[in-house]
């Protein structure tokens, strides 16, 4: 049988493509696109061929391993060639090939073996892969039952009974498997015809090798987080050394973030010159509000400036779903807030028509009209239900044009919605995860998905943290020396 590659390294992680390319970029020490207008503070050095490459091997077992770390759901996952593609009929054809021939030397008379020892040999090297090293006893057993030079005397002197020996491998392939895979082990019980059988445990054994690997990502996530960290650490001060302006956007963010601040607390009577923490926490929250198409990320953020949009979309969507559903409360009044089950009817809905809104083709002002349209629909129903005053054509009126004015850059509620949303951003991350911060007025019905968003900005956060620390120290000082200069 053609062999696939089953290691867990060659199957589809979840690291995006894009992501990948960005820190391919920055770790190589190839300039920035955007870094022709900024000025160098000393010439690039050139690297070789050779350190390029392996420059290149670093940043791609230094990607899988951070992504390993700050993606709690990171999955080994099956590589299949794309359906329709000339790998994929390769595949089926050689595949077709190999079981046709298995099935006529198996038909022959006498059987012919060739084939089928050949799928032996390659279902013993999976059955001890899956062997831990206390599992001595299964190991001997498997080497005892599988031992390929026996079966190929037995093949030869007309003894081998094929049947015996893959009813043995089922077994132990039921012992060796995740109990999610109990019913498929089941299954190939009840197959009776050889060939087919045959066919059916190598899809098995593939699933069973990739939660061997899962298994293996989930235990060693802990340990290998502070490598992660030093190892990550390491390799971009490398970096820093070999092109000295590679922190110009590092140094533009954080700079940025501490104008803000200060206008922030000017604007709010508030004296004195903002902290460092201050100053770092909330260029974190600029990330979340990024002009992608335009402004340079963070060097230091790169690998995951993917994830970072991520999230700044989702709470796009959940400033939205938040700001109708407040909308639709503090228009119907009273009546409706203690209907079972409505808020969850009504976000559900909201959040649907709201499912492509990062699309192009999405149209902001027509998929707010038509959530307009269906809340109204939704609570006439309900009131009607409920014996109270119907849902009347003006109210109706209002309700619609309420909710097609968040649309509107300057929308009040939209505003509000939004800066709860960052305040609870912003506590979270100076909590330090001791505990969730209090949920704002007006974001408990997106409560839930709000909470794991800011799970996964307080882990990837802490972890850049952990990372860049000493690079982010020292520019956060020099800041606020200057903020002290200037005020002198």
């Amino acid at each position: 049988m053609p062999k696939d590659s089953d290691k867990p390294g060659g199957g589809e992680d979840r690291t995006d493509s894009s992501e990948q390319s960005h820190s391919k970029r920055v770790w190589s020490g190839t300039p920035s696109p955007h870094r022709g207008n900024t000025p160098q503070s000393s010439p690039p050095r050139f690297v070789s061929a050779e350190e390029l490459m392996e420059t290149a091997k670093g940043v791609t077992n230094m990607a899988l391993a951070h992504e390993i770390v700050v993606n709690t759901d990171f999955q080994v996952k099956p590589s299949e060639p794309a359906e329709g593609s000339l790998e994929k009929r390769v595949k089926d054809i050689m595949h077709k090939a190999f079981w046709d021939v298995l099935e006529a030397q198996l038909s022959e008379n006498p059987p012919s073996y060739n084939h089928a020892i050949k799928l032996l040999a390659e279902i013993k090297e999976t059955l001890l892969s899956f062997l831990l090293p206390g599992h001595g006893r299964l190991r001997g057993r498997i080497e005892e039952v599988l031992d390929l030079s026996l079966i190929q005397q037995q093949a030869e002197n007309g003894a081998l009974d094929i049947s015996k020996v893959v009813e043995f491998v089922i077994g132990m392939m039921g012992s060796l498997c995740a109990p999610s895979r109990d019913e498929e082990i089941r299954k190939l019980r009840e197959i009776t015809d050889l060939v087919p059988l045959l066919k059916a445990v190598f899809p098995v054994m593939d699933k069973m090798k990739l939660d061997m690997a899962n298994f293996a990502v989930s235990s060693i996530r802990p340990h290998l987080l502070q490598q992660s960290v030093e190892y990550e650490r390491k390799k971009f001060q490398e970096f820093v050394e070999k092109q000295p302006n590679a922190l110009d956007f590092t140094e533009k963010w954080l700079q940025d973030s501490a104008k803000s601040v200060l206008h922030e607390d000017q604007a709010g009577g508030a004296g004195g010159l903002p902290t460092p923490l201050a100053v770092h926490n909330h260029a974190y929250l600029c990330l979340l509000k990024w002009n992608h198409a335009s402004d340079p990320f963070p060097e230091t953020l790169l690998m995951d400036q993917v994830r970072f949009q991520e999230m700044q979309q989702d709470l796009e969507q959940l400033v939205l779903v938040a700001s109708v559903l407040l909308i639709v409360y503090n228009t119907t009044g009273e009546a409706i807030s203690g209907l079972p089950g409505l808020m969850d009817r009504l976000k559900r809905t909201i959040g649907v028509l709201l499912t492509e809104m990062h699309m192009p083709s999405f149209s902001a002002d027509e998929a707010l009209a038509t959530i307009g349209e269906r809340m109204c629909v939704e609570l006439s129903g309900r009131l009607s239900e409920h014996g109270f005053s119907p849902f009347t054509t003006n109210r109706q009126s209002i309700l619609k044009g309420q909710i097609s004015a968040v649309t509107l850059p300057d929308n009040a509620i939209r505003r509000l919605i939004g800066s709860r949303i960052q305040t609870y951003l912003l506590a979270f991350l100076e909590s330090s995860h001791r505990s969730a911060p209090t949920l704002p007025g007006g974001l408990a019905p997106v409560s839930k998905e709000l909470e794991e968003i800011a799970m996964k900005f307080g882990r990837l956060v802490h972890f850049n943290k952990l990372v860049y620390s000493p690079f982010y120290q020292k520019i956060l000082q020099e800041i606020v020396q200057e903020g002290e200069s200037s005020d002198t």
